[in-house]
């Protein structure tokens, strides 16, 4: 039996689905794309009526991305740390947190390697536990996958149940 979550994330996600996943608006997802800040790894854009498609990946650097603006880093740092963050990642990201100080990005894989760059950070660091975000957007992708379950074998109840908003 194939888990609902591993064929999403094999037949990637549309942009639609990643606003809600990931809690941006189209046009921050198509300006972010159009700027390569992030680009779908598994199918961009060729022009009017095509959809891009993003992968698992991508989209844990997109939940990085608003992270980051939430908390108020600009722009410029949160894509110099997610070129950071590209390049460093292995597979297994959900132990590791990502540290900014400044414009410079460390990726810390234990909680002695996070204690030691709190204390030698001289001005004010973010810290993005990357545990978090993985846990946060699986908890979403099943329940997108529960809502397109229902709708799939419940097609009139759902759609009542969209109407009324419960």
């Amino acid at each position: 039996m194939v888990d609902a979550h591993e064929t999403s994330a094999e037949q990637g996600f549309r942009g639609p689905q990643v606003c809600k996943l990931v809690g941006i608006s189209y046009r921050q997802l198509d300006y972010w794309a159009r700027t390569d800040l992030i680009r779908p790894s598994l199918a961009d854009a060729q022009g009017s009526g095509t959809q891009r498609r993003y992968s698992y990946r991508d989209l844990v650097a997109l939940k990085v991305i608003k992270s980051l603006l939430d908390a108020g880093v600009s722009l410029q740092t949160a894509r110099k740390a997610i070129e950071y963050l590209r390049a460093q990642l292995g597979e297994e990201i959900s132990s590791a947190s990502l540290v900014l100080n400044g414009t410079r990005s460390v990726l810390a894989s234990t909680g002695e390697e996070l204690v030691d760059l709190v204390r030698q950070g001289q001005g004010v660091l973010n810290i993005v536990p990357l545990g978090t975000v993985v846990e946060e957007l699986d908890a979403r992708i099943h329940e997108l996958e529960q809502t397109r379950a229902r709708s799939t074998t419940h097609p009139a109840e759902s759609a009542a149940t969209a109407r009324t908003g419960g």
